[in-house]
């Protein structure tokens, strides 16, 4: 597959050689962040409101919405693509300082996603696409792909190390819209739903893709789970379609369960700030908070607030900060949707700022960077108060529903049409 980069700017501070001599760089290897859960430090970047964004490169990276995974000075994503005549998902390396393609390699064979494509309202156009973002550990890179076929490659040079197909191996129980969920890397174990019943959480050792665990009978959903610690307990929460259930990354074992209602697609992922577990659906569900106590060694949730049919996050997993929620809530409101400040303790809303969409947003110290639906960065004060806009910059044609990615002291985002490396100076 054949993508010429679109741009490179010369003289940009962005080198191989000045990444080797970074003390510790930040990288952004999981989805959602070294943390699983769409924080970093605070950038270098003083004085937001006078920065400018510059664009080092822009390359092609056609239809889907898997973000960008930014380790061993490359990106990675999940576009569509054509091998040996077939159009499918093709996972791709990409040079973090040219954006130039290092090597590709196809994934599922798919034309058509089940109930998708390029419909919808005209807010909604430039079509579907992958969804899952690839995963870096170690010298591996490990993706999903739609028809939950499970892959680890050598990052350097994209030689296949292995690969586990869940719909044959483990009774795999398709969704509408397919597989959107990214693998999470514990340890030795990747975890993931998808399996059938006795089967559906599923642990594999990821040097070799063999199954390590498996249980229970939870239907998966687009969300990927997150890993946090709760009373000191370390967990895997997944939100699936009876709700949350938390497990030990290690061999699989349930240590609580919250229900919560499924109607249609749950795809944005769990929340955790001290001992509450946040989560939201669209499509007339809403959202809901649980408070998790610890009893002896047992733990168990408790609903301390619900807002049906409100406080939607469709697929756009906030951030939190300070016990408060920061992201996109709204449904279907392409181009309009807020970005929004709500108290995760009580789920009263702070402020809205109407104008991003489902576009998604990450945290860096105290500033929340947003990545709008048409493209544009925007970077705003962490401030449950009011709402305060210190930076705002068009940065990308077509549908954007992916995550921003803060690596190296950059910004790597990308749409359903392109992908871009920007520096703040």
């Amino acid at each position: 597959m054949n993508r010429s980069t679109l741009t490179l700017l010369s003289g940009s501070l962005l080198t191989a050689a000045s990444l080797s001599a970074q003390t510790a760089p930040m990288e952004w290897g999981k989805f959602r962040g070294p943390n699983n859960d769409g924080t970093v430090p605070a950038s270098k970047v003083v004085n937001w409101k006078n920065a400018k964004i510059k664009t080092l490169w822009k390359t092609e990276t056609p239809t889907g919405f898997s973000s960008f995974a930014v380790a061993g000075a490359k990106a990675f994503t999940i576009v569509t693509g054509e091998t040996e005549g077939n159009t499918g998902e093709v996972l791709v390396a990409l040079d973090v300082v040219t954006g130039k393609e290092l090597w590709s390699k196809p994934l599922a064979v798919i034309n058509k996603y089940d109930g998708g494509g390029n419909s919808g309202t005209p807010d909604n156009k430039d079509g579907d696409g992958p969804r899952s973002t690839p995963v870096v550990s170690g010298d591996k890179v490990y993706a999903i792909d739609a028809n939950l076929g499970v892959f680890c490659f050598e990052a350097a040079t994209g030689k296949p190390v292995w690969n586990h197909d869940v719909m044959k191996e483990n009774a795999g129980v398709q969704i509408k819209w397919q597989n959107a969920a990214s693998p999470v890397i514990d340890g030795d174990i990747l975890m993931m739903c998808g399996g059938g019943a006795g089967e559906a959480l599923l642990g594999l050792n990821k040097d070799t893709g063999k199954i390590v665990w498996k249980g229970e009978d939870d239907k998966m959903t687009h969300a990927t789970p997150v890993i946090a610690d709760i009373h000191g307990v370390h967990q895997c929460i997944f939100f699936t379609q009876v709700g949350l259930v938390a497990v030990t990354p290690a061999d699989g074992k349930v240590l609580w369960r919250a229900p919560f209602p499924f109607k249609v697609s749950t795809a944005a992922s769990p929340v955790v700030y001290e001992d509450i577990v946040y989560c939201s659906a669209g499509y007339g569900v809403g959202a809901g908070a649980f408070k998790i106590s610890k009893s002896g060694s047992g733990l168990s949730a408790e609903q301390i607030w619900r807002r049906e049919n409100e406080c939607f996050n469709h697929w756009s997993t906030p951030v939190v900060k300070d016990g408060y929620l920061y992201g996109m809530f709204s449904f279907k409101e392409y181009g309009a949707g807020p970005l929004a400040c709500v108290d995760i303790k009580t789920g009263k809303d702070q402020w809205k700022e109407a104008g991003f969409g489902p576009g998604q947003v990450i945290l860096s110290g105290d500033k929340v960077i947003a990545l709008s639906d048409k493209g544009e960065v925007v970077v705003v004060e962490a401030n449950p108060k009011k709402y305060v806009e210190l930076k705002r910059e068009d940065v990308l044609d077509g549908k954007v529903w992916s995550y921003p990615v803060l690596a190296y002291d950059r910004i790597f985002a990308r749409s359903t049409k392109e992908g871009v490396c920007l520096e703040i100076q």
